[in-house]
């Protein structure tokens, strides 16, 4: 690729001094241009494109000082460098120059290997800071770019975001009306005579209803919570009167499969800041499904204890198979970065929980315990 030659533009109103420096830069292949006065060196930049200005001071008409504060005016000269040419060494004409925007002075007369030394060193500063000027410009645009697109992809995940929970309340509602239907209709046929197949079959029903059901109100939970029009009631609340109210609404599917549930308390008078509501079904929640993955006879733990200062831990443990070791990797994921409440081996219940516990400030830690059995502690503030 051919090399563009730098332009130097030479103002002094003696050809002579001209002359000398044009000799002296030819040697360094570049372009040269002259003016023999202040305002033609002006009009020369309106039409030139000059990496560098040499310019005397003592000139007739527009002097050095004043070329070179209009030169600093305009847009295309703003920034290259202009070296005064000068017979003046006295600290005020020096300063002097500097206000008027020169990045440097030489002395007449001139010394050969210092003019070319300072001419080189100025070009490469103004080639370094035009390249600089343009990595920032086209970044810029790269930014902005980037931005736009994610603006776009936020836009279109709101969107989807809204979509679902849409389709959730939709789904919720229309499977209410039907699902009520069911269940009310198992109960009306248990009480009639039937055979023990019949019986089998009906309790297998009855149990996929009401996880229906379940799976309805959890749709609704994490839609309200979400779209935040869920209604949230923070006020102090005796954490074994909500535990207390959760054990015997959970008594039938309890009794039903033989599970053993035993809770314990460091203090009985606990209080949390919390929606008595929101934790009440954040608590069921977790027994039920502990209950229902447990096999007839198991075992559930309830502990109520101070974990570490001003933190209070509700903890839910099982005798059960406890977590495949994959989904557990999946939940613990889901816990940390909040997203995706429909990956695999997280469901709708654990988004549920988490939701709620956002709500008030907790966290959630899951693990499966050393000897069997998985163990679920909700971590809230006193």
């Amino acid at each position: 690729m051919e090399l563009i030659k730098k332009k130097i533009l030479i103002v002094d109103d003696n050809p002579r001094n001209i002359q000398i420096v044009g000799n002296i830069l030819m040697k360094e292949d570049v372009n040269i241009a002259y003016a023999t006065e202040g305002a033609k060196a002006i009009e020369l930049t309106k039409t030139n494109d000059f990496d560098l200005i040499l310019l005397d001071i003592m000139m007739p008409g527009l002097d050095g000082f004043s070329v070179c504060e209009q030169l600093r005016l305009q847009k295309s000269t703003m920034m290259v460098p202009i070296i005064f040419l000068t017979a003046k060494t006295d600290a005020e004409s020096i300063i002097k120059g500097f206000m008027a925007g020169a990045n440097d002075y030489l002395t007449k007369p001139f010394n050969s290997a210092e003019l070319t030394a300072r001419v080189k060193t100025h070009l490469d500063l103004f080639t370094k800071q035009k390249q600089l000027d343009e990595l920032n410009q086209s970044l810029e645009i790269k930014v902005k770019e980037r931005t736009a697109q994610l603006e776009a992809a936020n836009r279109q995940l709101l969107n989807l975001e809204k979509a679902k929970s849409e389709f959730l309340s939709i789904i919720s509602h229309e499977l209410r009306s039907p699902l009520n239907g069911m269940i009310g209709l198992t109960t009306l046929l248990s009480q009639t005579d039937l055979t023990p197949e019949q019986n089998e079959y009906l309790d297998s029903l009855t149990q996929t209803s009401r996880r229906l059901a379940r799976f309805s109100e959890m749709a609704l939970l994490i839609t309200s919570l979400q779209t935040k029009n869920q209604t949230v009631e923070i006020y102090p609340v005796l954490i074994k009167v909500i535990i207390d109210i959760v054990i015997e609404e959970m008594q039938e599917i309890m009794i039903d499969k033989e599970i053993d549930l035993t809770q314990s308390f460091d203090n009985e008078n606990i209080q949390l800041y919390v929606d008595a509501d929101l934790i009440r079904k954040c608590i069921s929640i977790l027994i039920e499904n502990a209950v229902y993955h447990l096999p007839a006879g198991g075992k559930i733990q309830l502990k109520v204890f101070e974990a570490e200062p001003e933190k209070i831990c509700i903890q839910v443990n099982d005798n059960g198979l406890g977590f495949d070791s994959e989904v557990l990797d999946t939940i613990n994921d889901f816990i940390s970065n909040g997203n995706m409440i429909t990956k695999e081996g997280v469901g709708l219940s654990l988004a549920a929980v988490k939701l709620i516990m956002d709500v008030h400030g907790g966290k959630i830690f899951v693990k499966n315990n050393p000897d069997n059995g998985a163990s679920i502690c909700l971590l809230f503030n006193k």
